[in-house]
């Protein structure tokens, strides 16, 4: 598996948006990071100097021209709680960005994109860069799930998706200003969501497919671990390939020690694969067999 290029740079921070629930949305000038920031990867920070160890966060978006990547963190813990505490216009050591990101297979152009919790950003990334890809017919349609109040503005869809349950209508306000379709699944009762985990949502979607219709669907999964499970499960189900985001403890984040491996089923068998640059993305079915 090759190993993309990554960088280290001091990034400006530009701007800290924040969100409910102690979320926050951090926008760096990185130029050499988001020249080549693909959705699926990451870039590891350096939060505080009294924090050894850096923090993994994945790109929520980045844009070459303007040399800017932004992330989504929850501030927990010393490390992120010190990172939101930094004035604006400091620097910020960043490596990136890290890892094999996702890949849509243009045979399936219908892509349903979950995330759950932490695992919202990647899809965001994603969705919006399959809405400017002209190489296939992309119709991506997101599922969000969140326990806590959702960290951006909602409103009731303006986009129909035949299919969906009854009343669930509530989407993230910038994915339809920009024509993606998404749905929001929440058991907090949030107003317009599905009641209920975010797979259970993209179950019953799914299940109103005709059969040809599902030979354009690939899904693509990032949050945590049980959600990953499930997916996979799910995917299986209705013979859909699935890649998803794994997440697991980093110290280096670069492959040197190679503890954040897993177990993963390869045509030579059960192999350890570091999550950090052999991942985060893998394909489901090898994961989770």
């Amino acid at each position: 598996m090759s190993h993309p290029t990554l960088f280290v740079e001091d990034a400006e921070l530009l701007a800290r948006q924040a969100c409910a629930a102690q979320q926050f949305i951090f926008k760096f000038s990185a130029p050499k990071c988001a020249r080549t920031a693909q959705p699926g990867q990451f870039i590891h920070v350096a939060c505080d100097s009294q924090v050894p160890l850096r923090r993994p966060l994945s790109i929520m978006r980045a844009n070459a021209e303007r040399g800017t990547i932004e992330v989504l963190c929850k501030a927990t813990g010393p490390g992120l709680s010190a990172l939101v505490e930094k004035p604006i216009g400091e620097l910020v050591n960043i490596t990136g960005p890290i890892g094999q990101g996702f890949k849509p297979h243009i045979d399936r152009p219908r892509t349903v994109l979950i995330g759950g919790g932490y695992g919202v950003p990647p899809m965001i990334f994603l969705a919006e860069q399959l809405k400017q890809r002209t190489d296939a017919p992309w119709k991506p349609l997101v599922f969000m799930g969140s326990e806590l109040p959702f960290p951006f503005r909602t409103r009731p869809s303006t986009i129909m998706v035949d299919g969906m349950p009854d009343g669930v209508i509530a989407a993230l306000s910038f994915l339809d200003e920009q024509g993606i379709a998404s749905r929001l699944s929440s058991r907090s009762d949030f107003p317009g969501c599905h009641d209920g985990v975010v797979t259970d949502l993209a179950r019953a979607w799914l299940s109103t497919l005709e059969a040809s219709t599902l030979k354009e669907v690939e899904l693509f999964v990032c949050g945590p671990k049980p959600l990953l499970k499930v997916a996979t499960e799910v995917a299986k189900q209705f013979g859909v390939p699935c890649q998803i985001s794994m997440e697991e403890h980093m110290a280096c984040a670069v492959g040197a020690c190679e503890g954040c491996t897993i177990e993963v089923k390869t045509s030579y068998g059960f192999v350890m694969q570091r999550v950090c640059v052999d991942g985060p993305v893998f394909d489901a079915y090898s994961v989770f067999d």
